[in-house]
């Protein structure tokens, strides 16, 4: 595999101090972090979230989506929990990238949907490899972990790439008039797992 470790250092943040654990994939050159909260190599299944790189969502606070209240909601729950790990992956856009991401949400603007947009540019709807988890969850000594995740496809895929998965924690945070239409279309075409009936109201 070429994801290999390259450095790590402490991240003091405001739900607590996590190690923040640098890999690079060798064979595209992107960069990942394991965002590590208390002791998660004791054997035992570990809370943890696959994220998503969202530059809108987790750093310019777009309402379009939800990935940055997932982003923020996961990290509370890992020290909450007490131990815990977030796998912080540069793949933007569900792979697409950002500038493609900007080009799909000008589509949107228009009236497709997040799939349809994609599919309009020439990508498929999802393009993420989560194959590259596994070397930086071994790394970690993580085997086993109870995702947090909507997504049932996220579940099969880490499963498939040899990490196995006892439990899907739902993550349903951030609804709001401006991505209503996002998260339907995510639960009808996608595939997610969410019900108006957990949406905190916002």
């Amino acid at each position: 595999m070429s994801v290999q470790f390259v450095a790590e250092s402490k991240l003091p943040m405001p739900w607590g101090v996590f190690r923040m654990v640098g890999f690079e994939d060798t064979a595209t050159g992107k960069e990942h972090v394991a965002l590590v909260y208390g002791e998660i190599a004791d054997g035992q299944p570990v809370l943890a979230r696959l994220h998503s790189e969202c530059l809108t969502g987790d750093a310019l606070f777009s309402l379009r989506c939800d990935c940055g209240f997932q982003l923020q909601e996961a990290l509370r729950r890992i020290t909450e929990e007490g131990a815990g790990v977030l796998l912080y992956l540069r793949q933007e856009g569900r792979g697409i990238g950002l500038l493609n991401k900007i080009r799909a949400y000008h589509l949107q603007d228009e009236g497709a949907d997040t799939v349809e947009a994609n599919e309009r540019l020439g990508f498929a709807a999802d393009m993420r490899d989560y194959s590259l988890c596994l070397p930086m969850l071994r790394y970690l000594g993580v085997e086993q972990v109870r995702l947090m995740t909507n997504n049932p496809r996220k579940v099969k895929a880490l499963e498939a790439a040899g990490v196995q998965v006892v439990e899907r924690v739902p993550l349903q945070v951030g609804k709001n008039r401006h991505n209503e239409q996002y998260l339907e279309t995510k639960m009808d075409k996608l595939g997610h797992m969410m019900t108006d009936s957990h949406f905190p109201k916002t």
